[in-house]
């Protein structure tokens, strides 16, 4: 006997064709193509009966099947790592909204930071003819940017400068020294930086501008790095400048998530109050910045206005193939909570 006998019959996908739809409407299959394609020469009674029969009948136009014909693709890849992570999850959040506003279809790939992880990434976004690539993170390779430019495809990075690329970054150095003039306004003399091992380019920038803006006005600058620029890293920075004797009196951190960890590390481990005892300023103005339990001072860097610029890039790319590679950059502005004691005589 057999086992499967009692089990219904499986059921195999089945998208509505665009025969179907001509079928239901009572014209040809190029009418139907032509209703579908802006520009295209069909009548408005015969594209209304077309539509009708599509709306029944739950109809989408192949988008697939039409890039494969054109050679084309909407396809924009956006290449990441550990997306779910503080600015980063809300970025990838504004890119793909965007995007889709824009008419494309987002593939978000979580890849790591290798120059071999990141090359297969690029290989699998131009095998479904991707139209473009825009890079959150990492630091991609010349091989990367040279197989993108070889293949005629946009590449767009955010948070970095690549040769031969566009890019939409912050003034994380600006950024950087406004911190420490807060600091220094307040009179503090001892102050520290919450940064990261990994030492990207933001994360430089804005170590170098608050460092050098601190040591101009005769200030000392204590230096704690964590292993990653995340919630555990603000920790391990914390362990790092609060272990001996001398204390810094105000600490800028290099992201929000690592001044998150600071501060709980400090309420915890110590018996400074924040900000009687030590101020502390983030970046980035997650949500979780206003939160009570923080309060942070910090940084905002807005995740739809670089996604808003990110897409300009691309559409100003495919207009102008050929034009030098453009370099956006976006300010950014301090956000006052109560995490830093911020005197009267700051300006912004």
């Amino acid at each position: 006997m057999d086992s499967n006998a009692d089990e219904p019959p499986k059921k195999t996908q089945h998208y509505v064709s665009a025969v179907e739809v001509a079928e239901k409407a009572g014209v040809s299959r190029s009418a139907v193509s032509r209703a579908f394609t802006p520009g295209a020469s069909v009548s408005a009674k015969k594209r209304e009966k077309i539509m009708a029969a599509a709306e029944e009948l739950g109809y989408q136009v192949n988008d697939l099947a039409r890039g494969l014909l054109a050679r084309t693709s909407r396809l924009v890849g956006l290449v990441v790592t550990n997306p779910e992570l503080g600015y980063r999850s809300h970025l990838v959040a504004a890119l793909t909204k965007a995007l889709i506003h824009r008419g494309s279809v987002p593939i978000v790939i979580n890849t790591g930071r290798t120059e071999e992880e990141l090359v297969a990434a690029q290989k699998t976004l131009f095998g479904y003819r991707a139209e473009a690539t825009i890079i959150l993170s990492g630091s991609p390779p010349s091989s990367f940017v040279e197989l993108a430019r070889r293949n005629g495809q946009p590449l767009i990075v955010l948070g970095r400068s690549e040769t031969g690329a566009d890019d939409v970054n912050i003034d994380n150095e600006g950024a950087g020294r406004e911190a420490a003039r807060v600091f220094l306004a307040n009179g503090f003399r001892t102050l520290g930086f919450a940064g990261t091992v990994s030492r990207t380019p933001t994360t430089v920038e804005r170590e170098n501008g608050f460092s050098q803006e601190a040591l101009l006005h005769g200030a000392r600058v204590m230096i704690g790095h964590g292993g990653n620029s995340d919630y555990a890293g603000g920790q391990e920075a914390a362990r790092q400048l609060f272990a001996g004797n001398e204390r810094p009196q105000a600490v800028f951190c290099v992201n929000d998530l690592v001044a998150f960890g600071l501060i709980d590390y400090v309420r915890r481990h110590t018996r400074l109050r924040i900000p009687d005892d030590l101020s502390v300023i983030g970046f980035d103005d997650i949500p979780e910045a206003a939160w009570d339990t923080y309060d942070l001072t910090t940084f905002r860097q807005d995740p739809a206005l670089m996604a808003e610029h990110a897409v300009a890039l691309l559409d100003q790319r495919q207009a102008e193939p050929d034009r030098p590679p453009v370099h956006d950059r976006l300010s950014t502005h301090i956000v006052l909570r109560g995490s830093a004691r911020i005197p009267a005589s700051f300006k912004p």
